[in-house]
């Protein structure tokens, strides 16, 4: 029988028998692309290159790489088993008092890191407004930042996932081509990348004056805590936990459980490979032009300093070229994160006893609400504080936080509620120990920092 607490809404359906099959059947992955490759990669990661130069270039790997094995295996556990993010949370033990009865200790934790998020989310808007007014310098950007965050609404209350994923994967295209355009022209110019410019970046160095900044990029660049939440929610809608089926006694549930785990996998080598592509370059561009340079990227001309990344490799036109990827960058951030986070409070209110966990069209109604509001919410946080580098290192450094939760969870919910004969192998199993010890020492460095 079907465990009660999940959520199996899509008719059963075999997994595809083919790699090409496959390809056709992938999705999640562009819309996390959206949210992942965005604000953290033009931004933070941009002025992190510009303030360090080529040194932390091995750091931005580890940002990148470190953090798919928790998407890939708490995703994992979501399809075979049909939870949601919130409720394969509400299963781990260590019980506290909820408003109606007694909920697991982590999703307290996780709804202290909302209200950080949406101040993150502020920052998004910003730089999306002085993106949009690249193209029209004699407008205010808070007045942009306003059209972006009503637009987002508008796309956000239709509720549909097969718009947002199109609306990602024309996003996603138009601002990796762009970046790694220019990164390549580079190379052609006083700024081109030198074998000593790769030798710093792998001497391992951590210049403790860019602790913070660093911990932060790490928080916010590859895929972050806020993306590994609400990709399970995009594995639901995409129909992968439904496809599975909920019925155990199936004599084929659990082959179509491994054959859809396969597709997941696949969707976050996909995940992987477009965030690669398209976080390095900006650190190059960073390290490269930014930091030569002498600029740093800041307060309400965050996003015009950002632009000399292309103006100076690529030449004075490429200004609208910058303007129209970095808004495909960060507006598909606020549209993927906010999609997200609209998702999340929903679950929130089910697994708090607010809502009946079988009424579909409440959570539908909630999903639709939360996006049209939320965007128009977290603009004020940047109408308040105009600078966004300083709100995405809020939601970033929270971020940290939530990491080593997330994966210590995952490894016990593998451990005690996932079918044996799903489990991952030893070597994937052994890397997502050692990524909780790591990202539990980066979560001690942010509180030490915040404490001392």
């Amino acid at each position: 029988m079907s465990d009660p607490y999940t959520i199996r809404e899509a008719a059963i359906w075999p997994p595809p028998a083919t790699w090409h099959s496959r390809l056709r059947l992938l999705g999640p992955s562009i819309v996390i692309s959206g949210s992942i490759v965005g604000s953290g990669e033009l931004i933070l990661t941009s002025s992190l290159g510009a303030a360090a130069g080529f040194v932390l270039l091995w750091w931005m790997l580890v940002c990148c790489w470190s953090k798919s094995i928790v998407q890939a295996e708490l995703a994992r556990y979501i399809v075979a088993s049909g939870d949601t993010y919130l409720r394969a949370l509400n299963r781990v033990p260590g019980r506290l008092p909820g408003p109606r009865g007694p909920v697991s200790w982590t999703l307290w934790f996780g709804l202290l890191s909302f209200l950080p998020g949406i101040i993150g989310m502020g920052g998004i808007l910003g730089g999306t407004g002085q993106a949009m007014s690249l193209f029209l310098p004699g407008i205010d950007s808070r007045w942009m930042s306003a059209l972006a965050a009503i637009a987002a609404s508008a796309i956000l209350y239709s509720g549909s996932y097969l718009r947002l994923e199109w609306t990602m994967l024309a996003l996603v295209a138009g601002f990796t081509l762009a970046t790694v355009a220019s990164a390549i022209a580079m190379q052609f110019t006083e700024y081109g990348l030198s074998w000593s410019d790769v030798a710093a970046g792998f001497s391992f160095e951590f210049p403790a004056e860019h602790l913070v900044l660093a911990l932060a990029v790490y928080g916010a660049t590859g895929v972050n805590s806020a993306e590994i939440s609400t990709y399970g929610y995009w594995c639901i809608e995409k129909g992968y936990a439904g496809f599975v089926g909920g019925d155990r006694e199936d004599p084929a549930w659990l082959s179509r459980a491994r054959g859809w785990i396969g597709v997941l996998q696949l969707d976050v080598w996909v995940t992987l490979a477009i965030l690669t592509c398209a976080t390095l370059p900006f650190y190059l561009l960073g390290a490269g032009v930014l930091h030569a340079a002498g600029l740093r990227p800041q307060g309400l001309e965050t996003v015009s300093a950002l632009s000399a990344m292309f103006t100076r490799t690529l030449g004075g036109w490429s200004l609208w070229l910058f303007g129209g990827a970095a808004f495909c960058i960060l507006f598909s951030s606020v549209v993927a994160g906010f999609g997200g986070i609209s998702r999340m409070v929903p679950d929130y209110l089910v697994e708090f006893g607010f809502i009946d966990r079988q009424r579909l069209a409440t959570r539908i109604y909630w999903t639709r609400g939360c996006g049209a509001v939320l965007p128009v919410a977290s603009l004020v946080f940047y109408l308040a504080i105009p600078n966004p580098v300083v709100l995405l290192m809020v939601g970033a450094l929270m971020g940290a936080l939530l990491l080593p939760v997330q994966s210590g969870a995952t490894l016990w919910l593998q451990r005690y509620r996932m079918d044996p004969h799903l489990r991952p192998f030893a070597p994937a199993h052994a890397l997502l120990q050692l990524t909780f010890l790591f990202q539990a020492v980066m979560a001690t460095l942010v509180i030490a920092y915040v404490v001392l």
